[in-house]
C-alpha cells in the first residue's frame, strides 16, 4: 500500500469523523452530568437533514452549519422536556427520539435525495500540510474539522479545569453529595 493512498485514506476519516466527534462530545457533557441520552443518532441525522435542505437552498454552507445545530438543539430540548422536566425513563426515551429522528430525516429528506452539494474548501496549513502520512490529515482540512478540534480542547479544559465542569462532574458521579454542598441538581 503506498503513501498516497494511506494519506488519503486518513484525511477522508478525519473528516468523515468530525461530526461523530461534535455528537460525542456533546453526549460526553451529558453523560457527566448523569444524564444518559441515547438519542443523539437521531439528534445528529435530523440536523443533517436540515443543513443539507439550508445550505442547498440557499447556497451558504455555514447558514446550514448553524440550522443544522439548531435542529438538533430542538430535538434535544424535546428530550431534556420528556426525560427530566416529565421524568421520563431516558434510556426510553433516548431510543424512542433515535427512531422518531431516523424517520423524520427520512421523511423530510426524502425530497432532497440526489442533489449535490459540494462541501467547505479544504485550509492548507503552510508547511505543515505538506509533513508526510499525517500532514493532510490533520493540516489540510476544511474550517469545521478545525473548529472541532478547537471544540474538543476546549471541552477538556471545561470539564477538567473549569468550575462549571467540575460542577457538572460532581453532580453526574454523586448527585446527593453534590446537594448536600448546595449545588443544583
Amino acid at each position: 500500500m503506498d503513501i498516497d493512498l494511506l494519506s488519503n485514506i486518513f484525511y477522508a476519516m478525519v473528516r468523515c469523523g468530525t461530526p461523530l466527534l461534535l455528537v460525542a462530545l456533546g453526549e460526553l457533557i451529558c453523560e457527566k452530568s448523569g444524564v444518559i441520552n441515547l438519542g443523539q443518532e437521531g439528534m445528529m441525522l435530523f440536523g443533517a437533514v436540515i443543513g443539507f435542505i439550508v445550505a442547498l437552498s440557499t447556497g451558504n454552507l455555514w447558514l446550514g452549519v448553524l440550522l443544522a445545530m439548531l435542529a438538533g438543539m430542538l430535538l434535544s430540548a424535546l428530550f431534556a422536556l420528556v426525560a427530566l422536566v416529565f421524568n421520563a425513563n431516558q434510556v426510553a426515551t433516548g431510543l424512542a427520539l433515535t427512531i422518531f429522528g431516523v424517520g423524520l430525516s427520512s421523511f423530510v429528506g426524502a425530497a432532497w435525495v440526489g442533489k449535490p452539494l459540494s462541501g467547505f474548501e479544504p485550509v492548507a496549513i503552510p508547511f505543515l500540510s505538506d509533513i508526510p502520512l499525517i500532514g493532510r490529515m490533520l493540516f489540510a482540512q476544511d474550517l469545521l474539522v478545525y473548529l472541532s478540534f478547537a471544540l474538543f480542547a476546549l471541552v477538556a479544559w471545561a470539564l477538567l479545569k473549569s468550575r462549571v465542569g467540575l460542577i457538572i462532574q460532581a453532580v453526574g458521579e454523586n448527585p446527593d453529595a453534590a446537594s448536600a454542598m448546595g449545588l443544583p441538581v
